[in-house]
């Protein structure tokens, strides 16, 4: 992988970093998202294996997609959710750059 190569606009780019940290910041969403990563899932099985209602796994899918975290595609009544991995590498080039970039700064003193 290619670290300095620009994914998108920064703009475009700092959204989509913005908007998936976010994403990834409540526990409901990193238990989907752990769910997603052995495989497709319709919302029902994704309802069984959290033990929450549709309405409120809805709202966490809905954050998921528009962080473009997750995939969805409908196959007659039910909705199939999967990863998204290129989001995720957005996500890990991004912290792979600042580790790179930045590392251990040293110290200076105040008003130098």
């Amino acid at each position: 992988m290619v670290l300095n190569k620009p994914l998108t606009s920064p703009i475009a780019t700092h959204s989509l970093i913005v908007s998936g940290f976010h994403a990834l910041s409540d526990p409901i969403r990193i238990s989907v998202i752990e769910l997603l990563r052995q495989r497709e899932l319709c919302v029902c099985d994704l309802c069984d294996a959290l033990e929450i209602n549709q309405s409120k796994l809805s709202f966490h899918l809905k954050t998921l997609k528009e962080a473009s975290l997750v995939n969805s595609r409908q196959q007659g009544r039910w909705i199939y959710y999967s990863l998204n991995t290129s989001q995720f590498q957005v996500l890990e080039t991004y912290l792979a750059e600042f580790h790179l970039n930045y590392g251990v700064l040293t110290p200076r003193s105040c008003c130098e």
